[in-house]
């Protein structure tokens, strides 16, 4: 266990006319990792400044070969991951969009929370929640998500994502490592 603060607390009970006085000493963790929120930050302007530059320099669905199992192209997503729900027609750019909010709340509230020795957590949940409001800004600003990253092989595509996407996937990875090595946390 991490080196943690002492917290004193003074409790006294009063019992037919006697007083009774005691001294609890509970051993607590410093929290707050909300240092990590630089990281989150950057993920978030990477992300934005890479869909701006795209979505300035192609026309949708352009496609610029990088290497051959690597494009780059412009795709706009109204849906999910994998295009869920992006045939509806449009009441899924306010549920995602809400869905993000409540995500990025939760996430903020959880790394104020996390012990200040759990950096590799404060990491996973940084990158996961720059990822979610690098989306959520452009479901609110654009009503789909902008999309460029496109690998291939073989005539098979993957679904195009971002740099939001690409947090959000490396945080959740990093996580489900954390959970393999510390199954007791």
């Amino acid at each position: 266990m991490a080196m943690g603060k002492r917290v004193y607390s003074r409790k006294v009970v009063f019992m037919a006319g006697q007083t009774q006085a005691s001294t609890q000493v509970e051993n607590e963790e410093p929290t707050g990792m909300l240092k990590w929120l630089w990281l989150s930050g950057l993920v978030v302007v990477l992300d934005q400044i890479t869909k701006i530059a795209i979505s300035n320099s192609f026309q949708m669905y352009e496609k610029l070969e990088i290497t051959p199992f690597f494009n780059l192209t412009l795709a706009h997503n109204p849906g999910a991951a994998f295009s869920f729900l992006a045939s509806e027609d449009g009441w899924q750019r306010w549920f995602f969009t809400g869905i993000a909010v409540v995500i990025s709340v939760v996430l903020t509230v959880w790394l104020h929370r996390l012990p200040k020795a759990d950096k590799w957590m404060g990491v996973c949940l940084a990158l996961v929640l720059g990822g979610a409001i690098g989306n959520l800004i452009d479901r609110v600003a654009y009503g789909y998500v902008v999309d460029f990253l496109s690998f291939h092989w073989d005539g098979s595509y993957f679904p195009a994502f971002n740099v939001a996407d690409s947090g959000i996937t490396v945080g959740a990875f990093m996580m489900a490592i954390d959970v393999i090595r510390n199954p007791q946390k």
